[in-house]
């Protein structure tokens, strides 16, 4: 797979040897598949371990010095640590491609045609359920919406109602209230200017262009440009910080119940999914680079998370990077499974997005 960024804890100074990465190998894909401790005396009879279960324990004694397996309680067998998870993701583990009928079943229901949001809620429904897990997807930030074209329709005297088309099928309307009385002619003016000048162009860039020329002389503007600019600061929002533009669409929330026996840790979740601040902060810094992303346990720096995996990727708008979408489950999620996935459902979603 390319693109790929399994950020986390560094494990380059651990360094086994071969017999103890084939045996660490077996034990990971062994508790990610059953979810309980191994014995050394099992891990002896596995096809391909031509040592004795003796031999066994002594690489796992050696492991454990490494801070590569734990046992969970005295006399139990071993489990991976979360340094163990994170050495088998980056050494040992073998991602394949996704299943090609899988793809084009996620590129059937990430239909080009459909809207922005569409697209996202869509795309959030279908990687949980293809992960079981809860997926998270932030929306575009604000300076990815392109301005398409700008309409004003007279309410009344004082009230105008804006239609902005963003993005080619993202449409919005607000309603503004003005202190001046506008014909139909001079909006439909207005709004030829505006969209002669604008379209095509971020909204960002828009909305610092339209504020920088309210504060310019007006004294040098003819009418048409005074009652277009005018209007124009009434529709556009007021600056925010970037996370505060953005939303949270989120599916299979009640999954997180599956992935842990605390209350106190999936209510924490939910309320963290549910305030999306700091959430959106930890998403936000997946958008520095392209492709997959990791966080095992408390390598995420958050708490909430510590018991868990973060598997993310961002997804583009236009070329540009936009948004990410993820999937939160347990430490012992199937990450050559889960890893696919995340990724292919970010490349279709950037790939529709692109016509959107």
């Amino acid at each position: 797979m390319t693109d790929t960024d399994l950020t986390g804890t560094s494990t380059a100074a651990v360094d086994p040897d071969p017999r103890a990465k084939q045996l660490l190998k077996l034990l990971v894909e062994h508790y990610i598949a059953e979810g309980t401790p191994v014995a050394s005396k099992a891990l002896a009879t596995l096809p391909g371990v031509a040592v004795s279960s003796a031999t066994v324990r002594n690489v796992m004694s050696d492991l454990e010095s490494m801070g590569l397996v734990r046992s969970p309680h005295t006399s139990a067998g071993k489990i991976p640590t979360q340094q163990g998870l994170r050495f088998f993701v980056d050494t040992l583990l073998s991602v394949e491609p996704w299943n090609e009928d899988r793809v084009r079943e996620v590129e059937a229901e990430l239909d080009p045609n459909l809207s922005p949001s569409e697209l996202i809620s869509t795309a959030s429904e279908l990687l949980s359920q293809f992960t079981q897990m809860t997926c998270l997807i932030t929306t575009p930030r604000r300076n990815q919406s392109h301005l398409r074209q700008l309409e004003f329709l007279r309410l009344d005297d004082q009230r105008v109602l804006v239609i902005l088309v963003l993005n080619d099928r993202d449409v919005q309307n607000r309603v503004i209230h003005l202190d001046q009385s506008f014909s139909d002619q001079e909006l439909s003016q207005a709004a030829n200017l505006l969209n002669q000048e604008f379209g095509g162009r971020p909204l960002e860039e828009m909305r610092e262009a339209v504020f920088s020329s309210m504060r310019a002389d007006r004294e040098r503007m003819d009418a048409v440009l005074q009652s277009a600019l005018t209007m124009a600061e009434s529709a556009l929002p007021a600056e925010r910080a970037a996370t505060e533009d953005q939303e949270l669409v989120v599916s299979g929330e009640r999954l997180l119940l599956d992935f842990t026996a605390d209350t106190d840790i999936a209510r924490a979740l939910f309320d963290a999914i549910s305030r999306k601040g700091r959430v959106l902060h930890l998403l936000d810094q997946c958008l520095q680079s392209t492709g997959v992303q990791l966080y095992i346990g408390q390598e995420s720096g958050y708490r909430p998370l510590g018991d868990m995996s973060l598997v993310t990727s961002s997804y583009e708008v236009n070329g540009q990077l936009a948004g990410v979408l993820g999937v939160i489950g347990p430490t012992r999620m199937d990450y050559k499974d889960v890893i696919p996935v995340v990724d292919v459902t970010a490349r279709v979603l950037s790939a529709a997005m692109r016509n959107a």
